[in-house]
């Protein structure tokens, strides 16, 4: 028997907060370069971003039943994250079904299938990264799983991580580690800072960088 169940283990709104600060690309660099999603999930408009506790899903491909009881019962502010297959042929999620969730102050979508009416999404605002653009419909047949944890992107997602995304893409921060790595992306937009300080005040890429003992090691030789 399938049951549908609500994320086990919500993260603090504290570390929600303190994590949506920082973009998908600072936070991947700070937490070792790790939890970052496949880079064929766009949004569907540059502008959109989100951050939020991951809602997950599992539908079959061309089917959207799962996503519409994931809409159904998750709470404002969750980011509900569909596995269906990576299967692009499809456009599971539209305007309507949008409409659905900024009613009910989804924080947004994430999924590995196909989408439509984009132009209404953008105008709606409602953030949607997806694995393509297909107006194909689809049906409502195959019951399976809410929040376990499902493979999106190439990560592994459990419900209850933050998924952060913007114009550049998505990644994954495990709920637990979330204050350290909101730390660590912290020190690192901080250590940027000064690169460009010092760039503005005439230093050298090669300078800032510590370049120079790296190139010689390699034997590079500049003839300039």
């Amino acid at each position: 028997m399938i049951h549908i169940k609500d994320i086990p283990e919500r993260p603090d709104k504290a570390d929600i907060d303190a994590v949506s600060k920082f973009s998908p690309a600072t936070i991947h660099e700070a937490q070792g370069r790790r939890g970052a999603l496949s880079s064929r999930l766009k949004p569907v408009d540059y502008r959109m971003k989100l951050c939020g506790p991951a809602f997950t899903v599992k539908c079959a491909p061309r089917d959207n039943i799962m996503l519409q009881l994931a809409i159904n019962y998750a709470k404002p502010g969750d980011i509900i994250v569909v596995s269906a297959g990576e299967y692009e042929e499809a456009g599971s999620f539209g305007d309507v079904l949008a409409n659905a969730c900024l009613a009910k102050g989804i924080g947004g979508l994430v999924t590995d299938t196909g989408v439509r009416d984009t132009l209404q999404l953008r105008e709606l605002g409602f953030p949607v990264f997806s694995l393509s653009v297909c107006i194909k419909g689809t049906v409502k047949e195959t019951i399976a799983a809410v929040n376990e944890p499902v493979i999106v992107g190439g990560e592994t997602i459990n419900p209850g991580d933050i998924i952060v995304g913007d114009a550049d893409g998505l990644v994954v921060v495990r709920r637990q580690e979330a204050p350290e790595v909101a730390r660590l992306s912290q020190a690192r937009e901080d250590a940027e800072a000064g690169y460009i300080a010092a760039y503005k005040a005439g230093k050298s890429v090669i300078e800032v960088s510590n370049l120079a003992p790296v190139l010689k090691a390699k034997g590079l030789v500049v003839d300039i």
